[in-house]
């Protein structure tokens, strides 16, 4: 099993925790009466939201990164037809 990136990995950790960690205190914050069982669910729900949001940025970066190099490497490797005042001219 391939083990996950660790530079896409951490920012997900990192989104996840913070959002939880705020979800969590706005809601224990905002309650006046012991409401820790609500707290507790809407700062893992927070933290889920955040994890997704972040993961699917990340993902989106690394194929875009992945599809900029592949693009990189073909330009690197077409030779060029003809010599350059052959070709029609650029703007």
């Amino acid at each position: 099993m391939k083990l996950p990136n660790p530079w896409f990995l951490i920012p997900v950790v990192v989104a996840a925790v913070t959002g939880g960690v705020i979800g969590f205190y706005v809601t224990d914050a905002s309650c006046t009466a012991g409401c820790a069982p609500a707290a507790v669910s809407i700062g893992l729900v927070v933290a889920l939201a955040c994890a997704v949001g972040v993961g699917v940025v990340a993902v989106l970066a690394a194929r875009s990164l992945g599809e900029w190099r592949n693009l990189a490497d073909r330009e690197l490797t077409v030779p060029v037809e003809g010599p350059p005042e052959e070709r029609p001219p650029t703007c």
